[in-house]
């Protein structure tokens, strides 16, 4: 099982959808700093409820704070906390940094 973070906005960058390309069924997708503006409902957002469906989706709640973005989240984005961060690490065997 692999934790995937995404640091990087998806309106920037690309290291979302490659992670989306290649991550397996039972991954975890966390979404951290700038990565959390794919966890906000927008029309071209590659968080899809398919992807919520496929993978156990985590967003940063300070981070989702610090932009102003906390009443924009999908449902099905589980938030946590910095403690939440660190218990995902150690519940996945591995974790891959996207950036």
């Amino acid at each position: 099982m692999i934790l995937h973070t995404v640091n990087k906005s998806p309106f920037q960058n690309s290291s979302l959808a490659s992670c989306l390309r290649v991550a397996h069924a039972d991954a975890g997708i966390l979404l951290i700093e700038d990565g959390v503006y794919a966890a906000c409902e927008t029309p071209d957002s590659l968080i899809t409820e398919q992807a919520i469906s496929q993978y156990k989706v985590y967003a940063l709640e300070p981070d989702l704070k610090a932009r102003g973005l906390l009443e924009r989240v999908k449902p099905g984005i589980t938030l946590v906390d910095y403690d939440g961060f660190v218990a995902l690490t150690e519940q996945f065997r591995t974790v891959q940094s996207w950036y």
